[in-house]
Parts: structure tokens; C-alpha cells; sequence
């Protein structure tokens, strides 16, 4: 597809000349031009920073991850890295000296070390298989890496004497996983003697346990970590198998002592979620984020501090006594809710130098900023506003540098000083966007049809022209619960949307979270209930204005807004003129029992369709309003998503057919949950657009 661009002339007066400035469009293919900034680290000194930017080729179809550094007060950043595959997971040395970092260039993803400014590449580790993740620890005299064991049999294994065949057998859940079928292997944590960067032989911290650590599938070095005196290390994992892993999310933290090989469960006494444990700088706390509700997978991410009380131990291990010939009770571990009072969840954890504050990322208000907890007050504060989704920050002394994006800004990274100034310190995209005209955003506060307050995201189109008439689109959000804020999404991009004149209305309907863990909650159960009046009341609102035709609008979503989308097309009382739904739920009683995750359903449809009573939640199904479609579809499904099987595509596709109503399945049979792919999301694009400019144009 040929990039779309406008010619804007300027009124500007220059001798014998005037001069024509061509601003684009935000295209497809722009999108997959953008460098992708992640993974910030700051130089133990403070000062240097490194990160990686993945850039993609669509001719190719393949992207690359290169890692940079920027150094202060250098013009810009350097890549220090430049092999013919990507990098990735790169850290510098406790001591500075040298960074680390994972790369495939040998075969098998090994670990990787340079100096400081990318020079003498050497790899470091030869492991059987590869390695996915790695740390060092704090005295340098260890490294902990994670690698897949396999500890099962498989087809070949149960009938060696059949080696081509092509099967898999299975006795239990969880046998397949959002995108991948088991393969009878566990994601295992190894420790082994670093030995000046000449690993030895990894120790295996739980050997023939058949579990994963990190949790599969999205789970990744942020739930390791080392003690401050490299004698322990803190893990995440949920020992859980087969059936009783798919009904729980009862993760825990667990800590390995080096010493003996003795493992503690930390948060043995939650039913819920607990992830991410990061030590205090002196090893006398850890926190980590923790979920209370069994089976609830968006409960409040909660502060839990656990404190280590040497002095218990020391009583408790040399047997002392009261006076009065009673043993001393006290206990050896301390937990405190430190985020009791505040009505958010929190995740990115980082210690002060001195303990005495905890640093961490929370949503508000479809924004997520970084906030401040006096330990010994417990005051919290909120140290960046603005517009914005801070993604990842580290601590240079009294600044903070961050990376944040905005609807109309691709991740970038800044230093944030103590009253709040902001430098931008990268341009990564910079040229690529310098003539491309991008949309803006709107916020609105709409009375919702229970009398509460709901932000909605309102994105004009460039150049917008308020004496104009524009077809709208509602976004429907998937989730169920995940913010509308202000993400640059490499999928469902709002530039996009708007740059070919749509209107967006992207509301913060109920069931999403940054606006306190009531309205978060209250979706779960009610799927066809309140959120839904919510997506009503906000096109409702918008199509009032005199810019938007209130003939030409769509709904379009994925995930649980494609459930949404399928759900609006037979309650949507002629609003809308087409939709477009991704990998949406269709069928509530299928989709129970095809999906992988069943706490998720059993917590969200409260329960099986053949229990009795039979939930409410069952009568939501969209299939119980099909009679009601009556409106062109365009139905969107990957043949590697687990979470919510292609099967309720071909369910609501079929239906359509069946009842002559214009219709398109788009299938990618190499794609998951997500289309990832750089051509296959062109080509995504191009047939959204196509379908929305048939019905809406």
C-alpha cells in the first residue's frame, strides 16, 4: 500500500520562492518503521545508561534488537551492539566493568559480555539448549539462569520404535498455554560459580520438579532476585501441575538459601497471586506484588513487605527462654500491607539507597506514573504527572529517568528531575515521524447511565476540521480489565485509526482498572451488564457532536472487546453500521470448556455452565443474541490462540453467513492471541481499513 500523504501548503513569504511542506499520514507500514525502546538500565554509578531498540523489517518480515547506551551529556545515544541476530536482557556487572547480555549469534541463545562501551564481545556460557534469562549476583561470585528441562515423556519417548510419528499425549490440563502446547518441559532456575566470567556447572534449584519459574507464559527475570549478600535468592513460582494449576493463581514467593539448599515459602499463607520479589538494599525486607482473591487474576496488586527479624531467629535457634522458663515467641517473619489505603494496584518495585523509600509504578486515571512510599510513614506520593504511561524507570540520584509513551508518542526516555522538569533524552523515531501529522488526543468526563464520572479518550483525526462530519469508531478494550491509557499500541493504534478520519471514542468503561479497585472489580460477573451501558453511554455522548455522523458509526475490539463487539450487535438497537471483532468470545458454554486458564472463567463467568445453579453470567453469551444480527461483521481470529480458540471466530463467522448477513473471517493460522508478524499485521490493517471505509465511507 502506497503511503498516504497530504500536501499542506504554508502562506509563508520568501524571496522568489515558496515552499510546499508534505506532511503524512500515519501508515502501516510508518508503524512498522518505529523503534521499539525497552529495558532501561542505569550504570551501578549512576550516569550511563543502557537499552535495547527492536527495529523490524516488513520486507523481510523479521525484526532485530540492538542494545545502546547514552552517556551523559553525550549528543546521543551509540549502539553498542551489532550482531546479525538480536540481544537482549542486558545488565551491567555489579562493579560496572562489564555488561552483560543474551545472544543467539553462536546458535543457542548463550550469555554474552563486553566492556562498558561494547567493545571485546565474548560469549561466556556454552549450555546445552540455551538460556533464557540470567542475573548476576550481588558479589559477583554467582550467576542465576533460567533454561527449559525437559522432565516427561513424550510420544517418541512412550514408542521409540515409531519415530515419525506425529502426536501428543496428554493426561491432565494445562496442555496447552495461550500460544504453545506443553512440550514436556519446565522452566527450571540454575545457579553456577561465575568465576571472573567463566561460569561453572549450573546447579539445578529444583531438580525433576515439574513446575516453572519464572511462570509461563509471560513471566521473565523480574521474578528473580539475588539478596543483597548473594547467599539467598527470592523466586516466583507456582507448584501447581496439571489440573490444579489451570483452576489457581496461587503463585508464591520462595526463598533458596545457598548455603544448605533450603527453600522457604514466603507467602505460603496467600491464595493468591504473588510475584516479583525485589530485597531492600540491606537485606532486612523483601516486597513483592501480591493478589489476595484465589482465582482472580486482576485483583489490586498490594505492596507486601515481609521482614526478616534476626534477633527471632536467634532466639529460636539457640532455644532461649523467659524468665519464667516459657520459650520467647516471636516471630522471624514480619508482613505488612504497605499499600493498605491505596485503592490502586502497584508493580516495578525499587529500593532508595538507604531503605528508607520504595519507588513503584501505579495507574491513575488511565495514566500510570511512578510513586513514592516513606517506609516508615507510610505516605504515599505521586512523583510524575501528566498525559502519559510510564513503562519501566530506574534511580540516578535525585532524578529519575523513565521510559514513557503517549498515544502520540512512541516509547521514549527521560530524566525527570526532583520538581518534576522532564528532558527528553531519546529520539529513536524522530526522522521517521519529523513529516507525519499525528493525531491528538481528547479527554472527557461522561455521566455514565448509574450517575458515576467515566473517562473517555476522544481522538480526532490530523487536521482535524470541526466544521466537518466524520464516521467514528468506539474501541472496545480488551482485558477484561486493562486501562485505556495512553499506550502507543503496535496493534490497535489509535494514530492509525484517526489517520484515516476516523473519530475514535475509547472509553474507560467499568471493569477497567486506575480508577480504584471497585470499578475495577465490578465487571467480573456482569459481563453484559453495566460496562456495557458504559460503551453505550460514551458513543451516545460523542455522536452528539456536530463533527461526528451519528449514521456512519462501527464498533470495533479484540479479546474481550471482540466479546463486546459480538455482544453489540445484538443489543446495539441500530447504533452501529459495521464491526470488526478480534479474537472475541462468542460462545460462553464452548469457550468454557476450550480455553486453557480455567480460574479465568470459573472467577469471570462465576463457575461452569452445567453447575446448578446455572451462573447468570451464562446469559451474556452473545450466541443467545444472535436472532438480533443484522449489521456487516468482520471477524478476526489466529490459529495459535489458546486463550479464546479460533472456534469462536468460526461461531460467530458462520452465523453470520447463515443469516446472509455481509461478512469476512480473517484467519492467520500462524498467530496467536496477537498478530505479530510485521506483513501479517500490514495486511491486518489493510483489511480493517477496507471493511470500516466499505460500511462507514
Amino acid at each position: 500500500m502506497k503511503t498516504l500523504f497530504r500536501i499542506i501548503l504554508l502562506a509563508i513569504t520568501i524571496p522568489l520562492s515558496i515552499i510546499s511542506v508534505a506532511q503524512e499520514r500515519f501508515t502501516a507500514e510508518t508503524l512498522w518503521k518505529l523503534g521499539r525502546v525497552s529495558d532501561i538500565k542505569l550504570a551501578p554509578a549512576g550516569g550511563s545508561i543502557i537499552y535495547g531498540v527492536t527495529w523490524y523489517d516488513a520486507e523481510t518480515n523479521k525484526g532485530n534488537r540492538d542494545i545502546y547506551k547514552l552517556d551523559p551529556n553525550a549528543e546521543s545515544p551509540r549502539k553498542i551492539t551489532e550482531f546479525k541476530g538480536s540481544e537482549f536482557n542486558a545488565i551491567w556487572r555489579p562493579d560496572g566493568k562489564k555488561i552483560g547480555f543474551l545472544s543467539a549469534e553462536s546458535g543457542s541463545v548463550q550469555l554474552w559480555e563486553m566492556g562498558p562501551n561494547g567493545e571485546d564481545k565474548v560469549q561466556i556460557t556454552n549450555i546445552e539448549g540455551g538460556i533464557n534469562g540470567f542475573n548476576y549476583s550481588p558479589d559477583m561470585q554467582y550467576i542465576a539462569y533460567i533454561k527449559d528441562i525437559k522432565l516427561e515423556k513424550d510420544v517418541h519417548d512412550r514408542h521409540p520404535d515409531l519415530p515419525l510419528a506425529d502426536a501428543l499425549i496428554y493426561d491432565d490440563l494445562m496442555y496447552r498455554h495461550w500460544d504453545n502446547w506443553h512440550d514436556f518441559a519446565y522452566s527450571h532456575i540454575f545457579i553456577a560459580p561465575y568465576n571472573n566470567g567463566k561460569p561453572g556447572e549450573g546447579k539445578d534449584i529444583m531438580p525433576d520438579e515439574p513446575w516453572d519459574s519464572p511462570l509461563m507464559p509471560f513471566g521473565g527475570m523480574e521474578q528473580i532476585a539475588w539478596s543483597p549478600d548473594s547467599k539467598g535468592l527470592a523466586y516466583t513460582c507456582k507448584k501447581l501441575k496439571g489440573r490444579d494449576y489451570a483452576v489457581s493463581t496461587n503463585g508464591d514467593i520462595y526463598l533458596y538459601n545457598l548455603s544448605n539448599g533450603f527453600t522457604e515459602n514466603l507467602s505460603e499463607g496467600n491464595p493468591g497471586y504473588d510475584q516479583d520479589p525485589v530485597f531492600s538494599p540491606d537485606g532486612s525486607k523483601i516486597v513483592w506484588r501480591s493478589m489476595a482473591t484465589p482465582g482472580f487474576e486482576a485483583d489490586k496488586d498490594r505492596i507486601m513487605m515481609c521482614e526478616f527479624n534476626p534477633l527471632a531467629l536467634e532466639r529460636l535457634t539457640k532455644g532461649l527462654k523467659t524468665k519464667s522458663n516459657k520459650p520467647i515467641e516471636m516471630r522471624s517473619r514480619v508482613f505488612t500491607d504497605l499499600s493498605e489505603g491505596f485503592d490502586k494496584s502497584s508493580s516495578n518495585f525499587t529500593w532508595s539507597a538507604d531503605g528508607k523509600q520504595l519507588y513503584f509504578i501505579s495507574g491513575i486515571e488511565a495514566t500510570y506514573q511512578v510513586f513514592g512510599l516513606d517506609i516508615a510513614t507510610r505516605k504515599i506520593t505521586q512523583i510524575t504527572h501528566g498525559d502519559h504511561n510510564v513503562t519501566e524507570y530506574a534511580i540516578d540520584g535525585k532524578d529519575l529517568i523513565i521510559a514513557k509513551m503517549r498515544h502520540d508518542l512512541p516509547t521514549e526516555i527521560f530524566r525527570v528531575d526532583i520538581q518534576g522538569n522532564e528532558e527528553q533524552m531519546t529520539f529513536t523515531n524522530r526522522q521517521i515521524l519529523k513529516n507525519v501529522t499525528l493525531a491528538k488526543s481528547e479527554k472527557r468526563w461522561i455521566t455514565t447511565t448509574d450517575g458515576k464520572k467515566m473517562l473517555v479518550w476522544v481522538i480526532l483525526p490530523p487536521n482535524f476540521d470541526p466544521d466537518k462530519k466524520y464516521p467514528a469508531l468506539l474501541y472496545c478494550q480488551g482485558g477484561p480489565q486493562s486501562a485505556v491509557s495512553q499506550f502507543f499500541s503496535y496493534r490497535w493504534n489509535f494514530q492509525m485509526m484517526a489517520a484515516h478520519d476516523y473519530v475514535v471514542v475509547a472509553p474507560n468503561r467499568r471493569g477497567l482498572p486506575t480508577f480504584g479497585q471497585e470499578w475495577n472489580d465490578q465487571i467480573s460477573g456482569d459481563y453484559g451488564g453495566q460496562n456495557m451501558q458504559d460503551y453505550l453511554t460514551a458513543i451516545d455522548s460523542i455522536a452528539t457532536e456536530s463533527w461526528v455522523d451519528e449514521n456512519r458509526l462501527g464498533a470495533v475490539g479484540a479479546s474481550y472487546g471482540g466479546f463486546s463487539v459480538y455482544w453489540l450487535a445484538g443489543n446495539h438497537n441500530e447504533r452501529f453500521k459495521t464491526f470488526i471483532s478480534h479474537c472475541g468470545i462468542f460462545n460462553f458454554e464452548s469457550m468454557y470448556l476450550e480455553t486453557e486458564e480455567m480460574f479465568f472463567v470459573n472467577y469471570d463467568y462465576e463457575g461452569a455452565f452445567y453447575d446448578n445453579p446455572r451462573p447468570k453470567s451464562y446469559d451474556f453469551s452473545p450466541h443467545n443474541f444472535v436472532r438480533n444480527w443484522d449489521t456487516p461483521m468482520l471477524v478476526v481470529h489466529g490459529g495459535y490462540d489458546f486463550r479464546i480458540p479460533y472456534t469462536q471466530g468460526m461461531q460467530a463467522f458462520n452465523a453470520n453467513q447463515l443469516q446472509g448477513i455481509p461478512s469476512r473471517f480473517l484467519f492467520f493460522p500462524n498467530e496467536s492471541h496477537f498478530v505479530l508478524k510485521p506483513q501479517n499485521s500490514i495486511l491486518w490493517q489493510r483489511e480493517f481499513f477496507s471493511w470500516l471505509d466499505t460500511y462507514l465511507k
